[in-house]
């Protein structure tokens, strides 16, 4: 995982927009998020990340086959930020793209990036969810600039051997006619760039209580999914993983699947909704503090615009 050194509290955005610590908290869970700086870009953040991921798994950056990246703010429109990574670590064997499901992207990256390992097309895989989300959030608008922070966090996908350990099951979703209620309409060919900056298209909107409403639902059916179909309760889980959006929606998928407590994993107030960066980031960090072990049964669960959503079941 990466993150950005400044720090923004809530008692910080306080000063910013006409809103309060209390407000944050009760609603989101959030306390403070991660917010780079002016100079800092997506491809930079996943390069650290990425780092890491391949000195954990002792592979050479010449042995990855394909740089697949989750991301909604990459560096520039085009050429995909994975091909920045890919420069910057010298990756020189890898294709490298990126993939846009936003929160969903690093779950999607992953299921797909699993079928082209069990297809024989390559061996490993450089999977990762980067975002900068502060730098398309409208800071004047106190409903969507609390809840986002920015992030990076990396995994080496490669064929599995015969520990047990690897990807279960995986279950991706979608439904195209809700785009409107969580999007960025400006910078694309539906709105010319004047017209977007003017009526401040250029950053992310959303309608709240749909959204919250729709992604309880989501988030819900894809763990349950999963878990039925490989007849397995919340409770047989040694962690679940949840994408950090807002605490409420993750105690209300957990409650859903029956999981206890203990066993969902929970940063969302220390860096608050990293979108595709969210579930590798608290991955790493579950790992790094020993939250979770090798052979450990984990379920990823992710929402996110377009809708999208799915599930990833897997021994770790």
């Amino acid at each position: 995982m990466a993150v950005p050194e400044n720090i923004l509290t809530n008692q910080e955005m306080e000063a910013l927009v006409d809103t309060n610590d209390e407000w944050i908290r009760s609603r989101t869970g959030i306390e403070q998020r991660h917010i780079a700086n002016d100079d800092l870009t997506t491809s930079e953040l996943c390069t650290q990340a990425a780092q890491k991921a391949i000195r954990d798994a002792g592979i050479s950056v010449d042995q990855i086959d394909l740089i697949l990246i989750g991301t909604v703010t990459g560096d520039v429109t085009f050429p995909a930020t994975a091909c920045f990574v890919q420069e910057k670590l010298g990756a020189r064997n890898a294709a490298a793209i990126d993939l846009q499901a936003a929160c969903s992207g690093f779950l999607y990256a992953l299921n797909l990036a699993d079928g082209m390992i069990a297809s024989g097309k390559i061996k490993y895989a450089l999977i990762i969810g980067g975002e900068l989300l502060s730098k398309i959030v409208d800071w004047k608008d106190r409903s969507t600039c609390v809840l986002f922070g920015d992030g990076a966090g990396a995994a080496v996908l490669g064929v599995a051997d015969d520990s047990g350990r690897g990807i279960i099951d995986s279950y991706m979703k979608s439904d195209g006619s809700l785009t409107r209620l969580l999007c960025m309409e400006g910078y694309g060919t539906k709105v010319p760039v004047e017209q977007a900056i003017e009526q401040r298209l250029n950053y992310i909107h959303m309608d709240g209580p749909d959204v919250f409403k729709a992604a309880v639902t989501a988030m819900g059916d894809a763990a349950s999914i999963i878990l039925d179909r490989n007849n397995l309760s919340g409770n047989d889980l040694d962690m679940i993983i949840p994408h950090q959006a807002n605490i409420r929606i993750i105690n209300m998928t957990a409650k859903r699947i029956k999981a206890p407590r203990e066993k969902v994993y929970v940063n969302v107030n220390r860096f608050g909704n990293t979108s595709a960066a969210s579930i590798p980031l608290a991955m790493a960090e579950a790992k790094e503090k020993g939250c979770i072990q090798k052979g450990d049964l984990l379920l990823l669960v992710a929402f996110g615009g377009g809708f999208t959503w799915g599930s990833v079941l897997l021994r770790f």
